[in-house]
C-alpha cells in the first residue's frame, strides 16, 4: 500500500515509521501448456434447492455460549422505557443500575464522553480500573492512544463542530472485577443502554473496537482479523471494526492494520457524504 504525506504524517502522529519495500525482481512467466478438451455432453442440471430462512437475530448472550448453559430468566423488565429515554433519563438510569452483580464492586459507573450529536461514535469493552475511578471511558495509556489515534484523521472528543467530534461508550457501563471479561448476563443488561446511546447520537459511522463491542454490535463471534477490512451495518449505519487501544499497546505490529482500519473508516464517511 502507498501512503499520501498527509497519510504519512498521520502514521507518525500514531508512532508509526513508514517502510518501503524495495521493488521486487521480475519473475519470467511460462506460456501456458496447450491442453486439449475432449468434447463432452453437458451433464443433466439438478434443480436449485429453496433457500433456507434467514436466521433470527441473536441475544448477546447466545453469541457467547450456547442457550443451554444460560439460566433462565424472564425478559428483562423496562426495554421500552430504556428506549424512550432522553440524555438526562438515560445517565441517571446508568448511574442507578443494580441489575447485575457489578454493581457491587463497582466504584463508579462508565456512561460516556463526547458531542451528544457527534458524527463519530466509537464503541469500547469495559471499564479498566482508571476508567472507574474517574467515570470516564479510555482514559490511562489505551486512552492516549486513542487521543492520538483519533487526531491523526482530524478528530477529538473534546470541543468541535460534531464533524469533528466523537462520542465514545463501552459495552459495558461498570468494570469487571480485576479486568476479567464480561458474562453473557452482564453484556445483555447493558446492551439496551448502548442500544439508546446509539439512537441518540444517531452517528454517521461507528468503530468498534475491541471483541466485546463487535459481538455486541455484529452478533459475530467471529475474530476481529476476519471482520476488519470491510465496511459492516448497525441498523443502517456502517460501521468498521477495529483492535481496542489496549490490545495495541501490547501487539504493536497491529498498529498499521488500526490504521488501515481509520482510513477504510474516513474513506466509507466522505463516499456516502
Amino acid at each position: 500500500m502507498s501512503w499520501s504525506e498527509r497519510q504519512q504524517a498521520m502514521l507518525e502522529a500514531m508512532g508509526l515509521k513508514v517502510w518501503t519495500a524495495p521493488p521486487a525482481a521480475p519473475v519470467p512467466v511460462e506460456a501456458p501448456a496447450e491442453v486439449a478438451v475432449a468434447e463432452a455432453a453437458p451433464a443433466p442440471v439438478a434443480p436449485r434447492p429453496a433457500p433456507a430462512p434467514a436466521p433470527a437475530p441473536r441475544s448477546m448472550a447466545e453469541v457467547l455460549v450456547a442457550p443451554a448453559a444460560l439460566p433462565q430468566r424472564a425478559p428483562r423488565a423496562g426495554l421500552e422505557r430504556i428506549a424512550a429515554m432522553g440524555w438526562p433519563e438515560l445517565r441517571e438510569a446508568v448511574a442507578d443500575c443494580r441489575a447485575c452483580k457489578l454493581c457491587e464492586s463497582r466504584k463508579n459507573t462508565v456512561f460516556g464522553v463526547g458531542n451528544e450529536r457527534a458524527h463519530w461514535m466509537v464503541v469500547g469493552e469495559a471499564p479498566g480500573q482508571q476508567e472507574d475511578l474517574q467515570g470516564e471511558p479510555f482514559v490511562g495509556q489505551a486512552g492516549k492512544l486513542l487521543d492520538s489515534m483519533l487526531r491523526a484523521i482530524g478528530l477529538s472528543r473534546g470541543d468541535g463542530p460534531p464533524e469533528q467530534q466523537v462520542f465514545i461508550a463501552n459495552t459495558l457501563k461498570c468494570r469487571p472485577p480485576g479486568n476479567r471479561n464480561p458474562e453473557p448476563d452482564e453484556l445483555a443488561q447493558c446492551e439496551p443502554f448502548l442500544n439508546r446511546q446509539i439512537a441518540l447520537v444517531q452517528p454517521r459511522i461507528i468503530l468498534a473496537m475491541g471483541r466485546f463491542a463487535v459481538q455486541s454490535l455484529l452478533r459475530s463471534s467471529e475474530p476481529i482479523g476476519r471482520l476488519r477490512g470491510r465496511v459492516h451495518e448497525y441498523q443502517g449505519v456502517p460501521l468498521i471494526v477495529t483492535y481496542h487501544p489496549a490490545y495495541l499497546l501490547r501487539n504493536l505490529a497491529d498498529k498499521a492494520r488500526a490504521w488501515e482500519d481509520l482510513c477504510l473508516a474516513l474513506d466509507t464517511l466522505e463516499r456516502r457524504g
